[in-house]
């Protein structure tokens, strides 16, 4: 148990004290930032199989970072990840890194889809991509408002050979 000085009144309180017994200023208003965190006591591969972290850690005051199979917080890593800034092969989010990734800003190996989405396969209002359909797209094959590439469908060019490889790589009879 610490002594800390109460911003409002500067008398000494404890650390563990819910509010200032002096000014009745609330412990969360003094020292302590807002945080929760969850670890599944079972684990997958070494890490939790689920890892849920929002807000700040208590000892070192910097963001939480959640790691796990399936990780979850404004700071998110693992195989499947949800927060604000998500890394992992699956991930959803504000800005989503991964091979599968989906959100604001959506940048991946394989799969893309969002605002903003770079990856192999792109979709979303800017699309970027080997194949890329979108409000704007670029791409090899690329199907938009405003397709850019070799192989466009858009409203000022339809080249016939986007749609034979999207009846190919579909399945469509031709």
């Amino acid at each position: 148990m610490a002594l800390i000085a109460c911003p409002e009144c500067g008398k000494e309180i404890s650390d563990q004290a819910p509010m200032c017994p002096h000014c009745g200023l609330r412990q969360r208003q003094v020292g302590r930032l807002p945080s929760f965190e969850y670890r599944s006591k079972r684990k997958v591969w070494g890490m939790p199989l689920v890892h849920i972290a929002f807000g700040f850690d208590p000892e070192t005051r910097r963001p939480m970072v959640a790691k796990g199979f399936i990780a979850i917080g404004q700071f998110a890593r693992g195989i499947v990840a949800i927060g604000g800034l998500a890394m992992g092969v699956v991930a959803f989010g504000g800005l989503s890194l991964g091979v599968l990734a989906f959100g604001g800003v959506a940048l991946a190996l394989a799969v893309a889809a969002g605002g903003v989405a770079v990856g192999a396969v792109a979709a979303g209002g800017l699309a970027i991509g080997l194949i890329a359909v979108g409000g704007l797209a670029i791409g090899i094959y690329s199907i938009g408002g405003m397709a850019v590439g070799p192989h466009r469908y858009d409203a000022y060019v339809k080249d016939p050979e986007v749609a034979r490889f999207f009846r190919r790589l579909f399945g469509w009879s031709e």
